[in-house]
């Protein structure tokens, strides 16, 4: 009997962790606004993010299934907002090609997405496939001229 309730115990565990990292897959979240570093920023500046207007910066890889998705949401939101005042960038990284520039912004999964702002800031992170509204709410008042 004590067998059968700690094989209950630990299923019901692992569903509860299950359903915890399940919630925070393609959430938009807030990034900590830190002064960027120059070693960073070069890093940013060599892939494209040159601080002349907000960019979507995804990693990806040719393994990765989710990242198609990510790809045609990014690529959908960028087009929506391409005639706005300060159009962002779509810019795809391949995380095999700059492993040091993944590890300098802490990406432990793939598909991961950020927003920066027009001063080159990382202003939101997006673990998994970010939704078409969610990202949209997050680029659009960084497109604004200011």
């Amino acid at each position: 009997m004590i067998e059968i309730t700690i094989l209950a115990v630990m299923l019901l565990a692992a569903v509860a962790v299950g359903i915890a990292l399940r919630r925070r897959d393609g959430k938009v979240r807030a990034a900590d606004v830190v002064e960027t570093q120059s070693a960073r920023a070069d890093l940013l500046a060599s892939v494209g993010v040159t601080g002349s207007g907000p960019a979507v910066v995804h990693f990806s890889a040719d393994w990765c299934g989710p990242c198609a998705a990510v790809r045609r949401v990014v690529a959908d939101v960028t087009g929506q907002l391409a005639e706005s005042a300060q159009p962002p960038l779509d810019i795809e990284v391949d995380i095999d090609a700059e492993p040091v520039l993944a590890k300098e912004l802490n990406v432990l999964s793939l598909p991961t997405t950020f927003v920066f702002d027009s001063e080159g800031r990382e202003r939101f992170r997006i673990s998994g496939v970010p939704k078409v509204t969610d990202l949209r709410s997050a680029l659009e008042p960084l497109t604004i001229a200011a």
